[in-house]
């Protein structure tokens, strides 16, 4: 069986995540979503919630696929996480150039700290491009509309802890 893990802080969720998800689904006859803890970023959403939030999404906007894909949170190094999985492949999505080359030097790094576990970067589609998770929380933080960026268990979840969509204090 073919496992693929998809790392990532997810906070939130964007459709640009949905869709390279249902991208892996389609390579590999497993995939499981790691939402991690990175520790250069601040994540306001606790992991727990990031998982439902995710799970809902893929029940709503995938169904097709959300029985093959397993949505855990794990605080350890994604190819120890790998590892635990038995994933062979990490998939990560690249939205331009610069995203390129930091992807690069992360999966040097994956590689030599296990070399049985390959990087697969998937190029985002140009509709989801420009959108990131820091993006979507400032949209969301100023009350703007989040259709087309979020699905919609996100986008619920970034209303209700904005209060009612309005701007944070």
């Amino acid at each position: 069986m073919r496992i693929a893990l998809v790392p990532g802080t997810f906070d939130p969720v964007t459709l640009g995540h949905l869709d390279l998800i249902v991208r892996a689904a389609g390579l590999f006859d497993r995939v499981v979503v790691g939402v991690l803890v990175n520790t250069r970023k601040t994540s306001g959403t606790p992991a727990e919630e990031r998982v439902r939030t995710i799970r809902e999404a893929l029940a709503e906007e995938a169904p097709a696929i959300a029985g093959r894909v397993e949505v855990i949170a794990d605080p350890g190094l994604t190819v120890t996480l790998a590892r635990k999985v038995g994933a062979q492949a990490l998939v990560r999505g690249v939205r331009g150039a610069v995203e390129l080359e930091a992807e690069q030097a992360l999966a040097a790094v994956n590689r030599r700290l296990d070399p049985g576990i390959e990087t697969v970067l998937l190029m985002a589609a140009p509709e989801h491009a420009g959108v990131s998770s820091t993006l979507v929380r400032e949209v969301a933080a100023l009350g703007g509309d989040l259709a087309g960026l979020v699905p919609a268990a996100a986008a619920r979840r970034l209303r209700a802890s904005d209060g009612e969509g309005g701007r944070r204090s």
